[in-house]
């Protein structure tokens, strides 16, 4: 590859970086939280309100069963209207939260449900109120299966960050579609291709170490 390219490579790599940590601590700080309100208002749950529930988990299930691309096109307006532009890096960050936000939210409701029932019942014994149990409780407990499901989300986001070169987003998905694709430049391809898969070779394998330490099992 020329110097050129390998300059576009590296300028590609920080743009999925930047997209995929951005977008991933909006869907940590805003899908942690969702998560724990579908597993309280559930039946049985600390704040039980089946109403609630529902309306949460139809509205998740509603963003889930977008698929990306589309998601991504109509969500052009809010974006303008967030960032001022939809093309860019920046731009694709919005769309890769919106969507990433109710995915995780859902791994994180998983690992949340699978903490021991015993737990809680005896922190409620013992006088802890909601928020207590949340904080004592149901997040440390879960909290490996919780790291685990950011693993697993931020590598979904990189592919999704990639799709999302295909309207102008950057990244290496952009650079791949441009150079690899559109103008058959088979090298590019495979670099943009290795990269990937060392880039999400790497998030996995923080994930799980960092899981392991965390697990007490």
């Amino acid at each position: 590859m020329t110097p050129i390219m390998l300059e576009l490579l590296f300028r590609s790599l920080w743009e999925t970086i930047l997209m995929t940590a951005a977008s991933g601590l909006i869907s940590l700080v805003a899908g942690l939280p969702l998560g724990l309100a579908l597993v309280a208002t559930s039946r049985g749950g600390i704040a039980e309100k089946p109403w609630l529930n529902s309306l949460l988990g139809a509205i998740v299930n509603g963003f889930r069963s977008v698929p990306f691309i589309i998601l991504l096109v109509a969500l052009i307006p809010l974006t303008r209207l967030i960032v001022g532009t939809a093309l860019g890096t920046w731009a694709a960050i919005v769309p890769l939260a919106i969507a990433a936000t109710p995915y995780y939210a859902r791994i994180a409701e998983v690992s949340l449900r699978e903490v021991d029932r015993g737990l809680i019942d005896a922190v409620r014994a013992m006088g802890g109120n909601r928020w207590t149990i949340i904080r004592e409780v149901l997040v440390p407990e879960a909290l490996p299966g919780i790291v685990a499901g950011f693993t697993v989300t931020l590598v979904t986001l990189i592919g999704a960050s990639a799709m999302a070169g295909a309207i102008g987003a950057g990244g290496l998905g952009d650079l791949a579609i441009r150079y690899g694709y559109q103008r058959f430049e088979t090298t590019v391809m495979i670099a943009v291709v290795i990269v990937l898969i060392v880039l999400v070779c790497g998030i996995q394998w923080l994930g799980d170490r960092l899981v392991a330490r965390l697990d007490r099992r």
